[in-house]
C-alpha cells in the first residue's frame, strides 16, 4: 500500500487509538430530503450510537414532513448551519449527483466526516481531491454503494470466493424500470453505478477496459438506455444493461461459471439467490469435426439461506462505527474512485461510438 492509500490507513490507525472508547457521535446531519435522504434520516434516527440527527433542506415542506415523522430530528434550512455547528461531527450528502463533489468538499474542509450517496463525484480528479481532503483533515470518507452492504450480495461474494461456481466466464446484469429520469446525469451514471460497484466487489479487481453504447430518446445527449461491457481480461466479461424506459422493474444479475451458474433477483420477495448445477463439458479428445461434442449437465437448483437486513441500515451503522473506531469503510473513497473511473470511461466510450476505453491499473488509481 502506498501513496494516498497508505497515508489514509496510517491516519486511521492513529484515530483508532484516540477514539476507541467512544460509544456515540454527538450529531450527524443529512443534507437533502428528497428521494433518498429521508431514508438516511430514518436509519440514523434509530441508531443508539447517534445522539442527534439533523435534517437539512431548502424546501420548508420537506423539513416539515421530516419533523412530523421524526419529532426528535433537528431541521435546518442552510448547509452552513450544519458546518458551523460543532455538535455535527458527520454529514450525509444525499443531493443531486452534480452537487456531490462541491458539498462533500465543503463538509470535509469543515472537518466533518462524510458519507456521499453514489456516485462519489463526476470525475476521477474530483474523487481524488475528496480522498486527499479526507486524509488531510483525518475525516472518514465513505460512498453509498448500498448493495455492497446487502446480505444477498455478501452471500454471493462468499460463494464466489469459495469457488463453488468455478472459474467465472461472464456476468450479465440488468437494472431497468420506467423512470425516474435524472436531470444532471445519464442512465449509466444513475443506475449502472450499483452494478459496477457490485461486479468489481465480486470480481475483486477492476476491468481492464470499458465500452458503452447508449441512446437518448427524450433529451439530447442524456442517454436513457445504455449497455456497458466491462472487459476483465482472459475472456472474462461483464455486461450491464440499464434503462429508464422499461415497462417492468428488473434487478437481475446472472453469473456463469465453469461449474455452476447463479441468478440473483433483487426484486424477488424471497429466494433472491438461486444456484443452478448446470454446465457445459467439452470432450478433450476427438479425431474429426463430426466427433466434436459438447455435453450439457442439468442438475439441481440450490437456494442458499440468506438472513436479510436493510442494507441502508447496515451502511449507516458502518459509517458511524468507522468514525467512532477510526477505521476505513468497506466502501471508502477509493471504492468510489474506482466506480467513477469506470463510469468516466463509459462516458468516453459513448462519445467515441462505443469504442473500448482502457482503464488505469489499481496501482495507477492509488498513486
Amino acid at each position: 500500500m502506498n501513496g494516498i492509500s497508505g497515508e489514509m490507513h496510517e491516519n486511521h490507525s492513529r484515530a483508532d487509538a484516540r477514539g476507541a472508547t467512544r460509544s456515540s457521535l454527538r450529531g450527524v446531519g443529512v443534507l437533502g430530503l428528497g428521494y433518498w435522504g429521508p431514508n438516511h434520516v430514518r436509519n440514523l434516527y434509530g441508531l443508539q450510537s447517534v445522539e442527534r440527527v439533523y435534517a437539512c433542506d431548502l424546501d420548508p415542506k420537506r423539513r416539515e414532513h421530516i419533523q412530523r415523522l421524526y419529532p426528535g430530528v433537528i431541521t435546518v434550512a442552510n448547509f452552513e448551519d450544519l458546518l458551523n455547528d460543532p455538535e455535527v461531527e458527520a454529514v450525509v450528502v444525499a443531493t443531486p449527483v452534480s452537487s456531490h463533489f462541491p458539498m462533500a468538499r465543503t463538509a470535509l474542509q469543515a472537518g466533518k466526516s462524510v458519507l456521499v450517496e453514489k456516485p462519489l463525484a463526476m470525475s476521477r480528479e474530483e474523487a481524488l481531491e475528496l480522498i486527499r481532503l479526507a486524509r488531510r483533515n483525518r475525516c472518514v470518507l465513505m460512498v453509498g454503494h448500498t448493495f455492497e452492504y446487502s446480505a444477498p450480495v455478501r452471500k454471493i461474494k462468499q460463494i464466489l470466493d469459495g469457488g463453488e461456481l468455478g472459474d467465472i466466464f461472464y456476468i450479465s446484469s440488468t437494472r431497468a424500470n420506467l423512470g425516474l429520469f435524472q436531470r444532471d446525469v445519464n442512465v449509466a451514471w444513475d443506475l449502472a453505478t450499483h452494478d459496477i460497484s457490485i461486479i468489481t466487489m465480486l470480481m475483486g479487481r477492476m476491468p481492464v477496459a470499458v465500452s458503452c453504447q447508449g441512446y437518448s430518446h427524450y433529451r439530447d445527449r442524456t442517454e436513457d438506455v445504455a449497455l456497458l461491457t466491462l472487459d476483465f481480461g482472459g475472456s472474462v466479461v461483464a455486461f450491464v444493461h440499464v434503462s429508464w424506459l422499461d415497462p417492468n422493474k428488473i434487478r437481475r444479475t446472472t453469473i456463469v461459471g465453469s461449474r455452476q451458474m447463479l441468478v440473483y433477483d433483487d426484486t424477488a420477495t424471497q429466494e433472491k439467490i438461486r444456484i443452478y448445477d448446470k454446465g457445459v463439458t467439452l470432450h478433450p479428445y476427438y479425431d474429426t469435426f463430426g466427433q466434436f461434442q459438447l455435453s450439457y449437465r442439468y442438475g439441481d437448483i440450490h437456494i442458499p439461506r440468506v438472513e436479510e437486513t436493510e442494507p441502508l441500515k447496515v451502511e449507516c451503522e458502518h459509517f458511524v462505527g468507522c468514525i467512532l473506531k477510526g477505521s476505513v469503510p468497506l466502501t471508502d473513497g477509493f471504492s468510489g474512485l474506482r466506480v467513477v473511473s469506470v463510469l468516466e470511461a463509459a462516458n468516453e466510450s459513448l462519445r467515441r461510438d462505443g469504442r473500448p476505453v482502457a482503464l488505469r491499473t489499481e496501482e495507477e488509481i492509488d498513486a
